[in-house]
């Protein structure tokens, strides 16, 4: 039952795949993660095989990328987010991408098209952060605080996003 309903998300995820709205998303939150509430409890798969506990990143403010391989806003995205990652990471900021693609073989072919990455890509072949936190479009970030608490979350997007969500991520880092 559920994988059923992640599947079921993951292909509403696909229809709403989509670059984010001018009066809409930025800055709103998902039903499942909304500003000010904790971050769920989360464990991925790096895609070096080792398992991360998302709760690990207490003490430091985590950038969390949901996306897909599918998805043509995440595809512009995430090399944004990388140049943001090897930007931010010796200010306190880490950025954690993860895909929710069924299939890992398309999360492989997607990164090894990239080269060396900053940031961090997991995989979640059980489609549980999606059931989690529930995002309204594809690609959705969430500014998490060092304490865990979700600060901003920023849902679909175009190339003028980074440049907002760098500047959340610098707010909420206190600088």
């Amino acid at each position: 039952m559920r994988r059923a309903g992640a599947a079921t998300l993951l292909a509403l995820l696909a229809l709403s795949c989509a670059t984010s709205d001018a009066g809409g998303g930025h800055g709103a939150s998902g039903s499942g993660g909304p500003v000010g509430a904790p971050l769920p409890l989360l464990k991925v798969d790096a895609l070096s095989g080792k398992t991360i506990d998302v709760a690990s990143y207490r003490g430091r403010v985590l950038l969390l990328d949901v996306w897909a391989s599918w998805c043509g806003p995440c595809k512009q995205e995430l090399p944004m987010l990388d140049a943001m990652a090897k930007r931010l990471k010796h200010q306190g900021i880490d950025v954690l991408a993860v895909s929710v693609d069924q299939e890992r073989a398309n999360v492989d072919k997607f990164v090894r098209g990239h080269g060396r990455w900053s940031l961090t890509i997991a995989h979640d072949p059980r489609q549980e952060i999606a059931e989690l936190l529930q995002p309204d479009k594809m690609p959705t970030s969430y500014v998490v605080d060092k304490s865990g608490i979700v600060r901003y979350v920023n849902a679909g997007f175009v190339p003028e996003d980074a440049a907002g969500i760098e500047r959340r991520l610098l707010e909420v880092a206190g600088q």
